[in-house]
């Protein structure tokens, strides 16, 4: 953050933004990924990331965004929003150049036709002049983020009312673009010392991210929403943030260890339920340094931030959905149900689709998002993409479906033996890979992984039945240390038979 310039690339440059976003094109192998952290439904439809590809039709035909700022690199989709046929999608990666993996912004794609076509901005990055801002009578000094590092979109929202874009970027903070993500302006929210900041009033705080003993976590953003009442939702380190005036005053709610404050000061999740006219704010409130007595759980507020509720106290809450009255939870530990507005609920940890005995989600997998489309509640976990049809009492699972021997072999999709999937594999963002082969017989199973000097890496051991077969790799070597990027070779040994095939690791 603020050391140099990446590049050339910054946000405010809006002659630089691109348009060579391809057509959308027919995904015959459904998801293209088995961790599934990003959803958004638009009535029917359903898009879903790490890439862009959606359904309109509950599943049984997919469409895919071809991206060059998507497919060929190592980027993943972040966060998206879809309102008024405009679509906003938050595009970041790891990056692992010196061993950290540090999430970093990767730009935008955004297309105002309802997905007919995408542009493609970059970026919201300051210049490295950018030193000051002016925030009402104030002139206050600021930190320039000029770099990507530590600035992924965590979260976007799209406002179709005012026609503009919101962003939530971490180190970049909260930010705000009026001509569709070719500039992008910083928000001015309350340091960590204030709960309340007018434009009428004088400061002399700094807008910058803390970093060491500077700095505040208030100004690290993770999440943000425009309620149907025009209200202005931010959430960062810090705590929750309200604007009744389009982003011009902000009052700051945190934890306070008592029962009528959020959880947790550290808001990663902030979604609206809309019932009978009635808005419900739901946000997932963690642990921070902020506040005392924080906890883990879910926060949400009927009454524009007077007052609060706190539900599900531990519990480690990623997204949120709703279908009327009824209000879906994803977690560390499954899906979370409430029928009665947050009062009581269930929790599902065991997801098996109802036509396939064999096919069921591997039972420690996380659910990290959840959406509600017209006929149909769908959750992404660690494991593959489910839909049910009946309030999440039975399940239909998705996975990448890509056959060993193709009707109509390509360059894509060639004749193999065995092949590894998603390819490249990010351990850090896909969780792990699937090496999937074929037995004429059910046999024992060993696969070997090398490094590019055919150095034995990891040995996995299972059992496979006769058909299409699937062995999981972590990205963990013999010693449980994840390996470094670069390409890795498996080998499949089975009933005398030796498949063979290339991994390359991407952080």
């Amino acid at each position: 953050m603020g050391v140099k310039l990446v590049s050339g690339v910054l946000a405010q440059d809006g002659q630089r933004s691109q348009d060579f976003v391809r057509q959308l094109t027919d995904s015959k192998y459904g998801i293209l990924s088995n961790s599934v952290a990003n959803l958004h439904a638009n009535g029917d439809e359903l898009w879903v990331g790490p890439y862009l590809n959606f359904t309109q039709d509950g599943g049984r035909t997919w469409k895919l965004v071809e991206s060059d700022s998507l497919f060929g690199s190592a980027n993943r989709l972040f966060s998206i929003d879809v309102d008024a046929g405009v679509i906003v999608a938050g595009l970041g990666r790891s990056d692992n150049t010196t061993g950290d993996n540090v999430q970093t912004a990767a730009g935008f794609l955004i297309s105002g036709d309802n997905g007919h076509s995408f542009s493609y901005r970059f970026p919201q990055l300051d210049r490295p002049d950018d030193n000051s801002i002016r925030y009402g009578v104030s002139l206050l000094d600021a930190l320039p983020i000029i770099v990507p590092q530590q600035s992924p979109p965590f979260d976007v929202d799209y406002d179709p009312v005012r026609d503009e874009i919101w962003v939530a970027g971490w180190a970049s903070g909260i930010r705000r673009s009026t001509d569709r993500g070719r500039t992008w302006s910083r928000v001015v929210l309350p340091p960590d010392d204030l709960d309340y900041i007018h434009p009428d009033s004088s400061y002399s705080f700094t807008l910058e991210p803390q970093r060491g003993g500077t700095g505040s976590l208030n100004h690290m953003g993770f999440s943000v929403l425009v309620d149907d009442s025009g209200t202005v939702w931010a959430g960062t380190a810090g705590g929750l943030n309200r604007s009744l005036d389009e982003g011009q005053s902000w009052r700051r709610f945190r934890s306070d260890g008592t029962s009528n404050s959020l959880t947790g000061s550290w808001v990663i999740s902030i979604e609206e339920q809309l019932l009978a006219g009635r808005s419900t704010i739901w946000m997932a409130t963690w642990v921070s340094t902020e506040g005392s007595g924080s906890t883990f759980g879910v926060t949400y507020t009927r009454d524009g931030g007077e007052t609060f509720v706190q539900a599900l106290h531990g519990e480690r809450i990623y997204d949120f959905g709703f279908d009327g009255p009824t209000v879906y939870a994803a977690g560390d530990n499954g899906l979370f149900v409430s029928r009665d507005g947050g009062i009581i609920w269930e929790s599902i940890r065991e997801f098996r689709d109802r036509s396939r005995e064999d096919a069921i989600i591997r039972p420690d997998s996380k659910v990290f998002s959840v959406e509600v489309t017209n006929d149909a509640v769908w959750i992404g976990t660690e494991d593959g993409l489910l839909r049910s049809d009946d309030g999440a009492a039975s399940w239909e699972l998705f996975r990448v479906n890509i056959p060993v021997h193709p009707d109509q072999p390509s360059a894509r999709v060639p004749d193999v033996e065995a092949f590894a999937y998603p390819n490249p594999f990010s351990p850090a963002a896909d969780s792990f890979i699937r090496i999937r082969y074929e037995l004429s017989t059910a046999s024992d199973v060993e696969i070997r992984i090398f490094d590019f000097g055919m150095n034995l890496m990891r040995i996995l051991v299972d059992r496979g039945p006769s058909g299409i077969s699937e062995t999981l790799w972590d990205g963990m070597d013999r010693n449980g240390v994840r390996v470094a990027n670069g390409a890795y070779f498996y080998e499949v040994r089975a009933g005398g038979s030796r498949f063979r095939g290339k991994i390359l690791v991407i952080e």
